[in-house]
């Protein structure tokens, strides 16, 4: 299904039938403040699986991040975050971040790997956010990538839907997205660690 949703205001109704489809299981590819996304339920270990299926990935090398509506969320799966580091996120976040945190043990097994960390991303995207708030739990999260080599990712989502329709269960199209991911930045050890730069400038926010 290809679910047109309206970026800046999005209609319940069309967020409540994404989130029914989380919580039977579903698979949905939906916009966030940079490329586009798959996401399912948490706690659902066999959408989880799917997601790593479609990016054939292997399950447990999966480098899987949970998406948030807001930082209420983040003392479910995060240890205790230092005051310096949560100042930072505070600033930068709802944005175009991907968090990397040492995380406790309520993460599912699924997301914790031998360092034992949980990437965090709390989009600046009112779908995105919308859904999570409506399904009341955080979902997966993990980019789509291009089939093109020089392409990296597609920001058309009837492109996206054109090539995931049988395969996931909603494709939400909220307008073009980015072709740009979130930055990624490990704060695992206690400092600022830019892993992979994408979107997000960090520095505007030291």
């Amino acid at each position: 299904m290809l679910l047109k949703i309206h970026p800046d205001n999005p209609e319940l109704r069309k967020i409540t039938m994404a989130v029914e489809s989380l919580k039977k299981g579903g698979v949905i590819i939906y916009p966030t403040d940079t490329v586009y996304g798959l996401g399912c339920d948490i706690y659902n270990s066999n959408a989880v699986e799917r997601i790593c299926k479609i990016k054939g990935m292997n399950p447990k090398k999966a480098n899987l991040s949970i998406l948030c509506s807001d930082f209420s969320h983040l003392s479910d799966f995060t240890s205790p975050i230092e005051t310096s580091i949560f100042r930072v996120m505070k600033k930068a976040l709802p944005g175009p971040f991907t968090f990397i945190l040492k995380a406790n043990s309520n993460v599912p097994k699924i997301f914790k790997h031998k360092k034992n960390t949980v990437g965090i991303r709390i989009p600046e995207s009112n779908i995105a956010r919308e859904i999570v708030k409506e399904l009341g739990s955080p979902i997966v999260t993990t980019t789509i990538h291009d089939t093109d080599e020089i392409i990296a990712y597609t920001t058309d989502p009837e492109i996206i839907y054109d090539r995931y329709k049988n395969i996931v269960d909603i494709v939400i199209d909220g307008g073009f997205g980015n072709n740009m991911p979130s930055t990624i930045v490990d704060c695992s050890e206690g400092d600022f660690e830019v892993v992979r730069q994408g979107l997000g400038d960090l520095e505007q926010y030291l």
